[in-house]
């Protein structure tokens, strides 16, 4: 494992296009995915507002600084309704395994096809992570906050008992920086010897808030949803060295000091990914 894990390394970094073209095909396919079954998405999410009878008096616990308490909590709305149906809809198009993972993002699934095998001569699968991210009117930011378990570094492995250990990154600020310690490697290489490349993508649904408009309702009915793919960490630290020429990417998140220096989180700028490439943030609206 060591040892393929290292040659498959060495193999991304002298032939990064090809992460690129990995990477670049799941967004595709995920991207596809939900613009089919947009109908589907949308109902099951707004079902959330209907059934608000159902859970008024045990409404989820309001988070952030100072809420109004106008607006419910919809991280979980989003969860379900859009990230636990995606491995389904997958699958109805390619194969996916449930690898069991002790950490990462919301859904975490090993892709394998033909057209992914096509674009990368080494493997047709990757592990693909995807983490739902739900933002009313008063949260929908140009960025995203990431925790330490949903960034992939540049994943260096010394010899096999020390296992794979990431470079420390910055969260650089124009005010303030901080160390950003991203947890997942950039390669996984399972007990058959299947090599897969991280590939991280974030689904970012976002909602009304009809409490806005006056009519004294409490929906908060799905607008547009975003889809954005992050470069794996061997994009950002090694060929072509992504965070070299964007060095705010990555800039400092909304926890305090009180947090430890290793679980600090950052947010990713999108119109920095804009500039890598055009693709990697997209936006679905609804008609």
């Amino acid at each position: 494992m060591f040892a393929t894990y290292n040659k498959a390394r060495d193999y991304f970094i002298r032939n990064w296009g090809e992460l690129v073209e990995v990477e670049k095909y799941t967004h595709s396919l995920i991207k596809q995915v939900v613009v089919e079954n947009l109908a589907e998405i949308r109902r099951d999410y707004d079902e959330a507002s209907f059934l608000h009878p159902f859970w008024q008096n045990y409404p989820p616990e309001e988070r952030g600084r100072s809420p109004r308490g106008d607006q419910f909590p919809w991280i979980e709305v989003g969860e379900h309704s859009v990230g636990f149906k995606l491995a389904r809809l997958i699958s109805n198009r390619v194969s996916i395994r449930e690898i069991g993972l002790p950490s990462g993002t919301d859904q975490r699934f090993i892709l394998q096809s033909k057209e992914l095998g096509q674009r990368c001569k080494i493997t047709n699968q990757a592990m693909l992570f995807v983490d739902v991210k739900s933002v009313g009117p008063r949260d929908d930011a140009d960025h995203t906050v990431l925790s330490t378990y949903q960034v992939s570094g540049d994943g260096i492995w010394k010899s096999p008992k020390t296992g794979v250990k990431n470079s420390v990154m910055t969260a650089r600020g124009s005010v303030a920086s901080h160390a950003f310690h991203c947890a997942l490697p950039p390669i996984y290489v399972l007990s058959d010897f299947t090599i897969a490349p991280t590939v991280s993508v974030f689904i970012k649904p976002v909602y009304r808030m009809l409490a806005l408009d006056g009519k004294n309702q409490t929906g908060q009915p799905l607008q547009r949803i975003t889809i954005v793919t992050l470069p794996n960490g061997l994009l950002l630290s090694e060929k072509p060295g992504y965070l070299k020429k964007y060095p705010e990417l990555f800039y400092p998140g909304k926890d305090d000091k009180s947090k430890a220096a290793t679980k600090l989180r950052a947010r990713v700028s999108f119109e920095i990914l804009r500039k890598i490439e055009p693709w990697r943030v997209e936006t679905i609206p609804l008609a």
